[in-house]
């Protein structure tokens, strides 16, 4: 720069401060601490994101067994946007959605779901033409005349589908058969139209009712959400490889009914009858598993045949001593109960608990260990 001409500038600067020394003070404030104080505003930024978060996506779980990770991700998406289309509605979550996917499709268990959201095959209930077939009495027509059914995860009725269809994955489309559409479907017919708080039980119930009018259905679901809202995160997703498939094959059947001699590589079955107990319950006319079917079925997933009953299962693989204690256990191993006989078997998913068919009257279900029947385990898989 010339010199006379820098003199010049500086001279003009200097009269500046002179006549407004408030508004330079100010500049040379901001000069001198505007870098700390930006930084400042975005570690407060950053706190703020994360502390928005804490509520809805950090401190949900990554993986839960028995859910696919594609359907997991769908209701967790769904209770985050819920609020951009039900504005008054408060209270929804992840848990809430899975709590009736699970009675409605067991998370549209047995279809191939795309990361996209779509499932095929489809999922479709019977013609509603008041045939009673599914308890229905009464037909319902869709506005062509066609009958109204249930499709999808959440088993919507067409006819109610059309009133509460969502773009869930923003795609266009608004499908049914669509994970992402449907759980946003479902979280804004539970939210309704007017204000809704689904934190209280009371309002909770009374939205169930309305998806499905029955109090045992209603029953069912909240003991369902009771358990998700409880996870943290779950034991299988420290597991990985054959593990974690033979343990999500396994969880993949929570709730399904215990039917004696029920259960093969393929899935749940008809019971058998045993003369006895299960007779009484009858088992004979139930599709569900027994404890050592359902080993079966979740083993079948990783290519390992096994013997179908629990005495047979005991004499496979490693042997974990009982007296190496529930400490020496590792995921997936095979938890046998006694004493006498070995009579009982279940899948341990760690925290001292296995998933199993237990007994007659009961469903596919987690038990903490029982020490005074544990009688050891044996090891089908090496540690992952």
């Amino acid at each position: 720069m010339n010199p006379l001409l820098a003199l010049q500038v500086a001279s003009h600067v200097r009269n500046e401060v002179r006549e407004h020394p408030k508004r330079w003070g100010c500049l040379a404030l901001f000069l001198l601490f505007g870098p700390a104080i930006a930084c400042t505003l975005v570690a407060v930024l950053i706190i703020v994101v994360i502390a928005g978060g804490a509520d809805g996506s950090s401190s949900r779980p990554g993986h839960v067994p028995g859910i696919p990770d594609v359907m997991l991700t769908a209701y967790q998406q769904a209770a985050q946007r819920i609020g951009g289309i039900r504005p008054v509605c408060a209270g929804m979550r992840w848990s809430i959605l899975a709590g009736i996917a699970e009675v409605e499709s067991r998370h549209a268990s047995g279809r191939t779901i795309a990361p996209n959201g779509d499932i095929s095959p489809p999922i479709l209930g019977p013609p509603l033409d008041g045939s009673g077939v599914g308890g229905n009495r009464t037909p319902i027509r869709n506005p062509d005349g066609t009958f109204a059914r249930a499709v999808g995860p959440f088993q919507f009725l067409t006819t109610t589908w059309a009133g509460v269809e969502q773009d869930g994955n923003d795609d266009g489309a608004r499908n049914p058969h669509n994970a992402f559409d449907a759980a946003l479907g479902a979280a804004a017919y539970l939210c309704g139209t007017g204000p809704r708080d689904l934190k209280d039980q009371g309002q909770l119930r009374a939205a169930l009712l309305r998806y499905n009018a029955s109090q045992t259905y209603v029953s069912r679901v909240l003991a369902n959400i009771e358990r998700y809202d409880a996870v943290q995160l779950q034991p299988a997703s420290n597991a990985s490889g054959a593990v974690r498939t033979v343990i999500d094959a396994a969880m993949s059947q929570l709730g399904v009914p215990y039917a004696w001699g029920g259960g093969t590589v393929a899935g749940p079955s008809r019971g058998i009858r045993d003369g006895g107990v299960a007779d009484r319950h009858g088992d004979y006319n139930k599709i569900g598993f027994d404890c050592s079917g359902l080993v079966l079925f979740a083993y079948a997933k990783v290519g390992i045949a096994l013997p179908r009953n629990s005495r047979g299962q005991f004499a496979a693989g490693t042997r974990v001593s009982r007296d190496e204690g529930l400490g020496a256990l590792r995921l997936g191993d095979l938890v046998f109960y006694s004493p006498g006989l070995i009579h009982h078997v279940g899948i341990y998913v760690g925290n001292d608990e296995i998933i199993n068919a237990p007994y007659s009257g009961a469903e596919v279900r987690l038990d903490t260990i029982e020490p005074s029947e544990y009688a050891g385990a044996t090891r089908l898989l090496p540690p992952p």
